[in-house]
């Protein structure tokens, strides 16, 4: 299995640290953020890593070259000025990562999920980590269940960045600059998102308060 790790965003609400530093590049005591993430799948038995690349791009492929300090090779997808968004990255992505299912994982969360699960999942189309709702999310985004993502339901979970997708899942969407939550609410309505739900540690860092939260 290939794993993707969406950094290409802005990340308006982390200005003006964004504005010389790329998201995934932000430091977390002492470490960049990306660098948990490329040495968590590493550990998880990861080895070909697909990056997409927009806002000071050439900043984090200078910072993490092939990959080779970690073990995986590293495969930068280049997007435009302004990203492409979720789905639209993906989507560009995918000769990338191949014909079976992948991974993804959000270039701006923190969390210990033991990716090396994701692995071993069987993928028709999309499957969903959801965590309990954080704060700043109260009312969730999707329900779970018997094991099936629903677009409406109690309790409602927060969708928590981290993912698997079947290339299929992106036969018919509509390419250009788009995001990929309206596709998986559709989906889910018709029970082709399958989900779980991780309790472990999780954090969202896309404001500064959430950040200095985690930097402690």
């Amino acid at each position: 299995m290939r794993a993707m790790i969406l950094a290409a965003g802005r990340g308006e609400r982390l200005r003006p640290l964004t504005d010389t530093v790329p998201k995934p590049l932000i430091d977390i005591n002492g470490k960049p953020l990306i660098e948990f993430h490329l040495e968590n799948l590493a550990l998880a038995g990861f080895r070909e890593v697909v990056i997409n690349l927009a806002h000071l791009g050439e900043m984090i492929r200078d910072k993490l070259g092939t990959g080779s300090n970690w073990g995986l090779n590293i495969h930068y997808s280049q997007e435009p000025s302004g990203a492409l968004d979720t789905g639209g990255g993906i989507q560009q992505a995918l000769p990338l990562l191949g014909e079976s299912p992948f991974a993804i994982i959000n270039g701006d969360i923190f969390f210990q999920y033991p990716l090396a699960r994701l692995r071993a999942i069987k993928c028709d189309h999309a499957h969903l980590v959801l965590v309990p709702n954080p704060e700043h999310n109260p009312e969730g985004d999707f329900a779970l269940q018997g094991g099936h993502i629903i677009p409406d339901g109690q309790p409602c979970f927060t969708f928590s960045g981290i993912s698997v997708y079947h290339p299929r899942f992106f036969a018919s969407a509509p390419g250009g600059r788009y995001s990929v939550v309206p596709m998986l609410r559709a989906a889910a309505a018709q029970r082709h998102v399958t989900g779980e739900i991780y309790k472990g540690i999780w954090h969202d860092i896309g404001t500064r308060e959430r950040l200095d939260c985690l930097r402690g």
